[in-house]
């Protein structure tokens, strides 16, 4: 009874490590790891919040359609409703695999609207391999949805 009871064991322990490994394959933590809601807070939210506040702690959840190909230091989400949200990293704290677009992701940090200097958009443009003609084309400032997550959860 004694050696089942170790086979047993032995078992238990080799399928929890075994379902570990299979759950870290489907989804990623990069930054601060966190609980994430039910429900992220909708575009529709976010803006009804954002008349009234600068920013907005909230989880936003889209999938990645760009990713910084020098570093994976920035990447833009895709959101309902056709929006696009902006998205650093705290503090420069980490970065995502640069391969991620395409994936789902659910974000956690503070949301706001910025206004994008001219260089600035031209610096992400270089990054995500820009031609010289299309950095070119890039002359006055725009207003972006922007997002600095502290943890970003990444699904495969």
């Amino acid at each position: 009874m004694r050696f089942f009871n170790i086979i047993a064991a032995s078992f238990l322990m080799i399928f929890a490590i075994s379902a570990q490994a299979q759950q870290s394959e489907t989804a990623q933590f990069y930054g601060k790891e966190f609980e994430t809601t039910k429900k992220a807070t909708t575009v529709d939210q976010v803006n009804t919040m954002l008349e009234t506040q600068d920013k907005v702690a909230t989880q936003l959840s889209g999938e990645i359609k760009e990713v910084c190909q020098a570093k994976g230091c920035w990447m833009k989400v895709a959101l309902e409703n056709n929006e696009e949200v902006f998205v650093r990293f705290k503090d420069y704290g980490f970065f995502v695999p640069t391969d991620s677009a395409q994936k789902t992701t659910v974000m956690n940090g503070i949301v706001f609207f910025e206004e994008m200097s001219v260089e600035d958009q031209k610096h992400y443009a270089q990054d995500r391999g820009a031609s010289p003609d299309e950095i070119a084309k890039i002359t006055t400032p725009k207003k972006l949805l922007r997002f600095e997550a502290d943890g970003v959860l990444i699904q495969d």
